[in-house]
C-alpha cells in the first residue's frame, strides 16, 4: 500500500501540520512519497521520495497548476491514496485532483476504521464510516485528528515540472481582521462548552477566568448559539492556543476543538461524562456537573 502525501508551505516554509500526514500514513502502515510545491531548503524531514515543484514557478496558491503537478506525481508513483490536509489549500485542491483522476474523494477523515475511514456528519455531532471503492482515492484529513510525525532520514529528491498555465494569480496573504480578544497570548484560558446549559451561565465561566487571571474561551457550538462573541472561539475554525493552563468546562472534545488547544501546558476538563473525548488530552478530568463544580471552585479560589 502506498500513499502520496501532499505537504504545504507558506511564505517558503513547510507548515507543521503537514507532518500529520505522516501520522495518518503510519496508521495505514503505508509506504509514502511526498509532494511539495516549495523550496529545496524546506523539504520535509523524511526518507523516501520527495517530489519538489519550484514555488518560484508555480506559486504557493495556483490550484490549476498544482493539480497538474499532483497528477504528474500520481502518474509516477501509482499510489493507493492521495492525501491532503483539510485546510483551505487542501479543500480547494483535492476535488480538482479527484476530478482530474476521475476517482472518489473522502473529505475530513478523522480516523482509520477497519474497512475504511471515519468521517464527521450531522454538524460534527456524529461520525459515519466510508469504504472507498477503486484506486486511487483522494483523502483530506481533519487538522488535529492524527499525530504529527517526523520520520527523519534524508529525502530522495526528485524534481517535477509540468506544462500549462493557471487562471489564478497569487498576490499574497491577507491577515484576518483583529479579534476582540487575543487568546494566543493568554497564559490561562477558561473555556465554555455546550455543557454549561445556557447563555446566562457564561458569567459563571467568566468569574472563574477572572479569579485565575485568565481569558474566556469557547467551543464552536457556544459561539454558533450566540452565547458569546466569535472572537472567543478555540479550535480549527477559531484560535489556536497554548496557554500554561486550559480549563475546559462542559466541552465534550470534538477533534476541531482539540486541535486548537491540545498543546496547552496543563489541561483541566470538567465534564459529567467520564467517557468524553476531552478526557484523552486532559491532565485532570473532573467528573461533575459544570454548574455545580465551577461556582464552588471559584468561591474556593477567591478566598
Amino acid at each position: 500500500m502506498k500513499a502520496l502525501l501532499i505537504a504545504e508551505c507558506r511564505d517558503g516554509k513547510i507548515l507543521d501540520y503537514s507532518y500529520e500526514l505522516f501520522g495518518f500514513a503510519a496508521r495505514l502502515s503505508a509506504d509514502v512519497a511526498v509532494l511539495l510545491v516549495g523550496k529545496e531548503g524546506e523539504l520535509p524531514e523524511c526518507g523516501g521520495a520527495v517530489y519538489l515543484a519550484d514555488v518560484a514557478k508555480y506559486g504557493e496558491c495556483n490550484p490549476d497548476q498544482h493539480k497538474l503537478v499532483v497528477l504528474a506525481a500520481v502518474e509516477r508513483e501509482k499510489p493507493d491514496y492521495v492525501v491532503l490536509m483539510h485546510s483551505s489549500y487542501g479543500w480547494d485542491l483535492a476535488p480538482r485532483v479527484a476530478a482530474g483522476l476521475k476517482v472518489a474523494q473522502l473529505s475530513e477523515v478523522v480516523a482509520v476504521a477497519e474497512d475504511g475511514f471515519e468521517l464527521p456528519c450531522c454538524s460534527q455531532k456524529m461520525r459515519r464510516k466510508a469504504k472507498p471503492v477503486g484506486s486511487p482515492v483522494v483523502l483530506t484529513l481533519q487538522l488535529g485528528a492524527f499525530p504529527a510525525v517526523k520520520p527523519g532520514g534524508s529525502p530522495a529528491l526528485q524534481r517535477i515540472d509540468v506544462e500549462g498555465e493557471g487562471k489564478v494569480e497569487f498576490l499574497g496573504y491577507e491577515p484576518p481582521p483583529p479579534k476582540g480578544v487575543d487568546l494566543g497570548r493568554a497564559e490561562v484560558i477558561v473555556s465554555a462548552g455546550r455543557g454549561i446549559g445556557k447563555k446566562e451561565n457564561i458569567e459563571v465561566i467568566a468569574a472563574l477566568a477572572r479569579v485565575l487571571g485568565g481569558e474566556v474561551g469557547a467551543s464552536r457550538p457556544v459561539v454558533d448559539s450566540g452565547w458569546i462573541d466569535a472572537g472567543h472561539q478555540v479550535g480549527t475554525t477559531g484560535q489556536t492556543v497554548s496557554p500554561k493552563l486550559y480549563v475546559a468546562c462542559g466541552i465534550s472534545g470534538a477533534i476541531q476543538h482539540l486541535a486548537g488547544m491540545k498543546k496547552s501546558g496543563f489541561i483541566v476538563a470538567v465534564n459529567k461524562d467520564k467517557e468524553a473525548p476531552i478526557g484523552e488530552v486532559a491532565d485532570v478530568l473532573v467528573v461533575a456537573d459544570v454548574m455545580q463544580f465551577v461556582p464552588a471552585l471559584t468561591a474556593k479560589l477567591a478566598k
